[in-house]
């Protein structure tokens, strides 16, 4: 687990394994919390409310999966991951998190850190140079890769 700025920390499943309940989480990974949060057996989650994202008290589950296709990577997961870490940074440790620690929570640590103006003037390869620093297990999925270059 890497603190990337104050209070927000970048992890795989075994840094959640290791935060106790006073920590806020984005499970960036659908598999296995989305799924197990709302009971489905199927590939995909059935169209209800919550397929996007779950939301329960100090934990927002985020039907993510690390696609090579942008196209399954939703504005709407990422963007809801972005306002959950703003609506709580301020006094609370948030972890985001998924299975390997290596796409889609960097990749969501990194446009989190762009949004608050970390990579101003910077080119898309230059932040993500200088995020690797900070994150060393940043290995983005083509999916995500692009996801980060179009929503740079």
């Amino acid at each position: 687990m890497v603190e990337i700025t104050k209070n927000l920390f970048i992890g795989d499943d075994n840094d959640f394994n290791s935060v106790d309940d006073s920590w806020y989480v984005v499970h960036a990974c659908k598999d296995p919390y989305h799924r197990k949060l709302l009971g489905y057996r199927t590939p995909g989650c059935p169209k209800c409310e919550e397929y996007y994202f779950a939301e329960r008290d100090n934990i927002l589950y985020l039907n993510l999966v690390d696609a090579d296709n942008v196209q399954y990577i939703p504005n709407v997961v990422i963007n809801k991951a972005l306002d959950f870490i703003d609506e709580h940074i301020k006094d609370n440790k948030i972890l985001v998190h998924c299975n390997l620690g290596e796409s889609r929570s960097p990749s969501i640590g990194l446009l989190y850190l762009r949004k608050m103006g970390y990579f101003d003037g910077k080119s898309v390869s230059q932040g993500m140079f200088e995020y690797k620093e900070i994150y060393k297990k940043f290995n983005p999925n083509h999916g995500m890769m692009d996801y980060i270059i179009q929503n740079w």
